[in-house]
């Protein structure tokens, strides 16, 4: 069928009953991103196809990876810069189109990773059969880069699947797993993984109907009146999570489907104006660089072994333990030391609780527990290949506890602090071996937060660093490599907020209006919640080590509430009263007007002592410090980060501001060294 045709990217072959086959690997690609190149070369095949029309068309893989990574995003960031997205989006529309209306049966048959375009992909075949494997991943993932799916993905699954299930994983960009994709009728079958070629010929031949229930339930929910009700419903949930002129997606993908009738191009053509539109967003634009930060910081574990296979954690508090249990999560053989076990016992049930809210199978869960193991004499010290400090951040205590430890190490074992403030240069003296010590800080919740600061000094081996990086890859986490100052990157930048918060909070800005106002800026939690879950002994403790580096000062109030056992969430109340692990805000005076600058004097701080960081040399690169300060902060994520945020303000319009509030409320908002960095006024990215 296809002699005389070669292609780069697609291989294709044909079975004795005629079923044709067609196996997507990209060249040169460890994924199967889907270039204009892929696609021209699909759309001659499927061309070929519509003429010859088989007795059936398999397409899958050949990548260990998955199916299909989604669109090529270097591709989409050079159609945007040249005006030629809304091209793009018709012409993968139109190859998708041509695939749908091919006369013969087609299966999709999906393993591993399909996101984003490869979903749309598997959409416009006939049928889907995915792999029963843990790593199947189904997911149309486009709002976090501040667009919507185009390539039909927005016109195909709700009529598919029904509103009800295909608006929340377009919105959220949650992935279904193979047998949530199957309960909920977006893949026909699944089979085991060595049988999924074979098991897609025979869906081939004898088709499974969908059953009637979801036929129609997908009917019932996309008929006109349906959308009319259900779009202003969803609205309103999508509004309570985030803003419309910080996210504008989600709110664009609503109204496309509400608008969406019953014929396909008519679809077709609201969703690729509404992709076109949101690929010239600052919100697209930010949002997009930040998935390569992203994949940047991913990369940085890479090229390196990092020979550990047995982790020992000293502290099982909740910084400590969850390390603790994160790692043995992860696959690694773990000893966790405390003084006695009774500090020990509830690191191992919070472990238990989250090995089952996340590995579900019971058996799976078994060999988690059995990888966590208390160990009071810390006998694990000697056998272990990294040892991982988590006590109180207390210098002196610190240091008892290297001489102790270290006396026991193994040749090559790795020494890490997980201090949050300390210098690294402080924490080093008297080590027999400094070159082989180094900071990993991990951030609280240690299971939601993905940034850990790789925390350097200046007599750390290079390939120790690595390790270091590839270890933090192992585990899931997103490594950024920081000199070893006070408070390295993030808790430096941190502490200016939150202190400049706790004293507006002081001078009598309610809480719940301090938090609303960094909301408003885009910050994913305010700082007077954020001071209460991190706790207030934490922020206490840092800031008294920060305070003087900094020029800051620790506001009034904090003292007498952790006096009374008042530290915030863990307790049950701090500067909020905490409920069943939410917080009860008191209810503000309709009639309050908060400060005009009240927004600034949170944000400001933050943005100019990364601007300082920047300059000292804290991390590599503005972008490294963008990334660290997203993953580490929340930092508005739509903003890019604030480096990001002072190109797009103006480095002279920031400065004003900060001027002007230095005149107003004190030298603390004194722009600091660096404002001249010529990276400061560079083109937005």
């Amino acid at each position: 069928m296809f002699e005389g045709l070669r292609f780069k990217h697609w291989k294709t072959s044909e079975d004795e009953s005629g079923i044709v086959v067609l196996t997507l690997d990209r060249e040169g690609s460890s994924v199967n991103a889907l270039s204009r190149e892929v696609l021209g070369e699909l759309n001659d095949i499927v061309e070929r196809l519509a003429i010859e029309n088989p007795p059936g068309v398999i397409i899958h893989s050949a990548k260990p990876s998955g199916f299909a990574a989604g669109a090529d995003i270097k591709e989409f960031i050079e159609f945007a810069k040249e005006g030629g997205v809304l091209e793009s989006i018709q012409n993968g529309q139109r190859i998708f189109e041509n695939l749908a209306r091919l006369p013969c049966p087609t299966v999709a048959a999906i393993h591993g990773a399909c996101m984003g375009g490869g979903t749309e992909l598997a959409l416009a075949c006939r049928m889907r059969i995915a792999a029963d494997d843990e790593r199947t991943k189904i997911g149309l993932p486009e709002v976090m880069l501040g667009i919507h799916p185009g390539w039909g993905g927005t016109a195909r699954l709700p009529r598919l699947i029904g509103a009800p299930d295909a608006l929340p994983a377009m919105l959220t960009g949650k992935p279904f797993n193979a047998r949530r994709a199957k309960a909920v009728g977006l893949v026909d079958r699944i089979a085991r993984p060595d049988e999924l070629l074979a098991e897609a010929r025979h869906l081939l031949k004898r088709p499974t109907k969908q059953a009637f229930a979801l036929r129609a339930k997908a009917w019932a929910t996309n008929t006109w009146p349906a959308r009319q009700i259900i779009a202003p419903m969803v609205l309103k949930q999508t509004a309570a999570k985030v803003r419309k002129e910080h996210y504008p997606a989600p709110f664009a993908l609503i109204e496309v489907w509400r608008r969406g009738g019953s014929n396909i191009q008519q679809r077709l053509k609201l969703e690729a104006k509404s992709v076109a539109k949101l690929a010239e967003t600052a919100t697209a634009r930010n949002l997009i660089r930040i998935f390569f930060l992203q994949e940047r910081l991913k990369g940085l574990g890479g090229g390196a072994e990092h020979g550990i296979e047995h982790v020992h954690v000293v502290g099982a508090g909740v910084m400590g333990g969850d390390i603790a249990a994160w790692a043995a999560l992860k696959g690694f053989n773990v000893t966790l030391q405390d003084r006695e076990l009774k500090f020990i016992e509830p690191a191992l049930k919070r472990a238990r609780a989250m090995y089952e809210k996340k590995l579900k199978a019971p058996a799976k869960v078994e060999e988690a527990v059995k990888r966590l193991r208390a160990d009071v004499e810390g006998k694990g010290v000697a056998e272990a290949d990294l040892a991982i400090e988590a006590i109180f951040e207390n210098a002196q205590a610190k240091h008892d506890l290297y001489a102790a430890i270290e006396p026991q190490f193994q040749a090559d074992e790795i020494l890490a602090t997980n201090t949050s403030s300390i210098p690294l240069d402080e924490l080093r003296q008297g080590l027999k071996a400094p070159q082989r010590f180094l900071g990993l800080h991990f951030f609280n919740p240690v299971a939601q937060m993905p940034l850990v600061e790789v925390v350097r000094h200046d007599g750390l081996d290079p390939a120790i660093e690595k390790r270091a990086l590839a270890f933090c890859k192992a585990i899931g986490k997103l490594p950024v490599p920081v000199k070893g100052t006070p408070g390295f990157l993030v808790n430096r930048i941190l502490m200016p907020y939150l202190m400049e918060s706790m004293r507006l909070y002081n001078e009598g800005v309610p809480g719940p209006v301090l938090d609303r106002e960094a909301k408003k800026f885009g910050m994913p939690m305010g700082p007077i919640e954020l001071a209460d879950t991190v706790g207030l002994d934490v922020c206490a403790s840092v800031g008294k080590e920060l305070a003087p580096f900094l020029g800051l000062e620790i506001p009034q109030g904090l003292e007498a509430k952790l006096a009374a056992n008042k530290r915030g969430k863990k307790d049950g109340e701090g500067l909020y009263v905490w409920k069943e692990g939410k917080p009860e805000k008191p209810e503000v005076d309709p009639n309050y007007v908060p400060p005009a600058d009240v927004q600034d004097r949170m944000i400001l701080p933050m943005v100019n002592e990364a601007v300082a960081c920047l300059a000292e040399g804290v991390v590599d690169d503005a972008d490294l410090l963008d990334a660290g300060v997203i993953f580490g902060t929340g930092f508005a994520p739509f903003r890019g980060g604030p480096i990001q945020y002072v190109r797009a303000e103006g480095v002279a319009a920031v400065r004003a501001r900060l001027d002007k509030l230095a005149e107003r409320h004190g030298a603390r908002f004194k722009p600091k060294e660096g404002w001249d960095n010529p990276v400061l006024t560079q083109p937005l990215a």
